[in-house]
């Protein structure tokens, strides 16, 4: 659902307060309100979330907190499910708002479980892929729930290369090489927590 304003800068966004707790995400300089996550998705991004937790700190993790400046034909920033940063990107961040901008380093990881629809499918599939690799992101997985499947996509020479999970296949990382889940795992979430 996009927000009746005006086409707006990235600064303009940056000090965007409209008095309400609604997320946004910025495509084209224009606000696209962000709906709240079904609970299965919330509760599939936390059970990865505590998986990460047994290979990363907890400092370098970020759970639907931290938006990201991408390319497009104007501002855009987007808000993934989960990210994982570096030490350099942490200290870039500051403790300022949790806004990663074109001028400091890439994460590492981004993960985006899919919400139900064709636009969110969309999103998430086509239009974040290009974004997130012209960034420079070295991994970015598509966690699919409606399919149970899991894609990874990694970086190589820019362009990403996607290798697909299904079923009791070990989801395979090159930026968390100890990471030892099967797709099913990860979808039998209630099992899990």
């Amino acid at each position: 659902m996009t927000a009746t304003t005006p086409i707006l800068t990235l600064e303009e966004y940056l000090t965007y307060d409209d008095g309400t707790d609604n997320h946004y995400e910025l495509v084209d300089g224009k606000l696209v309100k962000m709906p709240p996550e079904s609970d299965r998705n919330n509760i599939i991004a936390l059970y990865l979330l505590s998986e990460f937790l047994k290979l990363v700190p907890i400092k370098l993790i970020r759970h639907k907190d931290t938006e990201i400046v991408v390319t497009g034909n104007r501002a855009r920033v987007r808000m993934p499910d989960l990210l994982i940063l570096t030490e350099e990107l942490l200290v870039a961040i500051g403790g300022r708002r949790a806004t990663i901008t074109s001028d400091m380093p890439s994460p590492i990881l981004a993960v985006e479980v899919v919400s139900p629809g064709k636009a969110n499918r969309d999103r998430d599939y086509r239009y974040k892929r290009s974004e997130y690799a012209a960034r420079g992101i070295i991994e970015y997985w598509i966690v699919d729930p409606e399919f149970s499947k899991v894609t990874v996509l990694s970086l190589i020479d820019g362009l990403y290369e996607e290798t697909v999970f299904e079923d009791e296949q070990i989801i395979t990382s090159t930026v968390l090489p100890e990471f030892s889940l099967t797709v099913a795992q990860v979808f039998r979430f209630e099992e899990n927590s």
